[in-house]
């Protein structure tokens, strides 16, 4: 399988700088920059009309005369509040609107640029200091590369199991898909999943588990190699879309391997020869209504106990690295560090 270096996805236009996107950011600071300086300009091309206007009523001690460049330099010097006293209003009008429009003009002009130099300082330090707590308190997390169908479906699953919005970290390529995933509540990464520095800043050195759902399998098997890289005892789980992929991204590090197509294939087929049957699989994956496929320990009371005397439906027992049926004779009696895997009610796991 051929492995190019970068996602087709990731080829992105503008996907420089691999910023932190937390959950509700505000507008960059050059933008509010660029907004400012633009009604500064607006005050000063204001301040030039009215000297104009009435150019008349002022004088200059170099030539006794007012023009075009003599407004534009008076409104300059007068709005910086520099004040060289070579050109100066004279008449009533001239002066009656400085007091009316030319003073009130200058005081919005210093309102604009001192506060845009102190909002933009107490943005960014208010950024810093909140994307420095966000990484200081994030442990043991879920990241995401990929938010597509299948990343999504992904985290909406995780969530309705327990897990907190503010425990996953999405990382994907594309500006539009973080901005989406920011909106749900989710803090995000832009960038190439595949470059350690992208996942780096995912805190993926401290991850719990990985979520790798990625258009292209090759991406995904550079993905999974990056992270293994990183966390070597992270939990990593990849969907992959032709099957004769999934020994590759196991061999790259990944703890289970999904096959997406054949997996909707054996759906659709047991669809068509059970509808009933096809409904119930689905109602399982899907966490949070009717029934539930949840793992979970074993507890002190059913410490013992056959398979079949447990509260629940009991599916399998998985026993160190064995994963043991519920018919096999093997799993009974059941064993203090056995963990099973159980059909339940959604109520039951949501309380």
């Amino acid at each position: 399988m051929k492995l190019p270096s970068h996602d087709a996805a990731a080829r992105t236009p503008g996907d420089g700088g691999h910023r932190v996107h937390l959950p509700h950011f505000p507008a960059g600071p050059l933008r509010q920059v660029a907004r400012r300086l633009l009604l500064a300009l607006l005050v000063l091309v204001l301040t030039v009309a009215i000297v104009y206007l009435d150019r008349a009523g002022y004088h200059d001690n170099a030539d006794e005369r007012v023009d075009f460049l003599d407004s534009v330099y008076y409104s300059t010097v007068t709005l910086s509040t520099t004040g060289y006293g070579d050109i100066v209003p004279y008449s009533d009008s001239a002066r009656l609107s400085n007091i009316l429009l030319v003073t009130p003009l200058r005081v919005l002009f210093l309102i604009i640029l001192v506060g845009t130099t102190l909002e933009v300082l107490a943005e960014r330090t208010r950024e810093q200091y909140r994307l420095n707590r966000w990484r200081s308190a994030l442990r043991d997390h879920t990241v995401v590369v990929g938010f597509g169908t299948k990343g999504r479906s992904a985290v909406e699953t995780l969530c309705a199991t327990g897990l907190p919005k503010n425990r996953v970290v999405v990382v994907d390529p594309n500006h539009k898909v973080i901005e989406a995933a920011n909106a749900e509540g989710f803090a995000g990464v832009v960038g190439d999943a595949t470059r350690s520095d992208v996942l780096l800043r995912a805190e993926a050195q401290r991850a719990r588990q990985f979520v790798i759902a990625t258009q292209r399998d090759d991406t995904a098997v550079l993905v999974t190699l990056t992270a293994r890289q990183l966390n070597r005892g992270a939990n990593i789980v990849a969907a992959v879309r032709e099957e004769e992929n999934a020994p590759l991204l196991r061999q790259s590090g990944a703890d289970a391997v999904i096959t997406s197509a054949s997996a909707a294939g054996r759906l659709l087929g047991m669809s068509v020869q059970s509808p009933t049957a096809g409904a119930v699989i689905e109602d399982l994956i899907q966490q949070g209504t009717g029934l539930d496929l949840v793992e979970r320990t074993v507890v002190k009371a059913e410490v013992g106990k056959s398979v079949r005397d447990t509260e629940d439906l009991v599916v399998s027992v998985l026993r160190g690295h064995r994963l043991l049926a519920y018919d096999d004779p093997d799993a009974s009696p059941l064993r203090a560090a056995d963990r099973l895997i159980t059909i339940v009610r959604a109520p039951m796991v949501q309380e």
